[in-house]
């Protein structure tokens, strides 16, 4: 499975929709296409893209398959946008310095 940067896969609007409903409970591809109004086969392969970037899990459960967010991936996610913070910030200073 190769692995897509989590900001990439998030950078889809329809997967942000589908991510943040996941984040409320786990739900099956049947509900998310429903809630969305697009078809399973264009949930499937949106969650598939959150997959690869260790974004959700999932599980099944009797004949479903439910998905839910992964607390590791989205604490990776974190750790990534704090860097680019801190990137950001340290750069901001550097140019206060060097109006010095």
């Amino acid at each position: 499975m190769t692995y897509i940067h989590p900001l990439a896969a998030l950078a889809d609007p329809t997967r942000r929709q589908l991510y943040a409903r996941l984040r409320r409970r786990p739900h099956a591809v049947g509900e998310l296409a429903k809630m969305l109004k697009i078809t399973q086969p264009a949930v499937s392969q949106h969650l598939s893209v959150l997959r690869k970037a260790k974004l959700v899990l999932s599980r099944a459960e009797g004949t479903k398959r439910l998905y839910q967010p992964d607390p590791k991936g989205l604490a990776r996610l974190r750790a990534d946008v704090d860097r680019m913070w801190s990137d950001v910030l340290g750069t901001y200073a550097d140019s206060f310095k060097d109006m010095q």
